[in-house]
């Protein structure tokens, strides 16, 4: 349902992997009627753009390698100077590092308030909620099943549900200690601002949604209220 506001409401979601962000943030762009981004949608949009920040990319993405912070940083410019975002927008997976996080402070001055909300899940409810996932070898359908149970049969198309095979417990492990490496300091980053919440993760997901809403609702309030400041950078 789309929302009328007089100022843009600007939403980066964080999360280790298995978090359920992606899921959450598709939903709360949809109830507020804003887009959402992520960096799969970002670098798919540049590269299908044509235009010479999308060729870089697509040259090194066919090369095999990572975009790194510069190209990922002038990508997100790029895209978040689209008309479609004027009413804000929901970021997953950008930004992933400090680096990263420095320059969308840039980008958004005087564009409204940045919201940032942490999804935290415990590393062992992660470990057994990805081993709990089971996706469709044939269209991709990931649920969530037994891991007792024989993988069955996908509702959706009928083919077989297994197991993804960096959702084993050895592969989770690498990724979140990764992420804790990597990433993991966006947290120490934005924790300190007025904007910042960190929500329960390791639950249902619409207990998951109800309290994502309430933290937005919860920062929104202080910055109507007149502190902080408006402006995309504060703390």
């Amino acid at each position: 349902m789309t929302e009328s506001r007089q100022t843009p409401l600007n939403l980066v979601v964080l999360g280790p992997p298995g978090a359920g962000k992606g899921t959450q943030a598709v939903e709360f762009a949809d109830r507020h009627g804003i887009s959402k981004i992520s960096t799969g949608d970002i670098l798919r949009d540049a590269v299908q753009s044509g235009t010479a920040l999308g060729q870089r990319a697509k040259a090194t993405m066919d090369a095999g390698g990572l975009v790194d912070d510069q190209l990922m940083i002038a990508i997100v410019r790029e895209r978040l100077g689209k008309k479609d975002v004027a009413g804000g927008f929901v970021l997953d997976g950008f930004p992933r590092t400090v680096a990263q996080a420095t320059a969308l402070d840039e980008i958004m001055a005087g564009q409204g308030a940045l919201i940032v909300v942490d999804i935290a899940v415990p590393d062992d409810a992660l470990v057994a909620r990805l081993a709990r996932r089971r996706v469709c070898g044939q269209c991709g359908l990931a649920v969530s099943a037994s891991v007792d149970a024989v993988a069955g049969r996908c509702e959706k198309c009928g083919g077989e549900l297994v197991l993804r095979s960096d959702d084993t417990e050895s592969v989770v492990r690498e990724r979140l200690r990764v992420y804790a490496e990597a990433t993991r300091p966006l947290v120490d980053y934005y924790s300190s601002r007025p904007t910042f919440r960190s929500i329960d993760g390791n639950q249902r997901a619409e207990a998951v949604g109800s309290a994502l809403a309430a933290a937005v609702d919860q920062v929104l309030a202080t910055v109507s209220a007149g502190n902080p400041a408006s402006g995309g950078v504060v703390g």
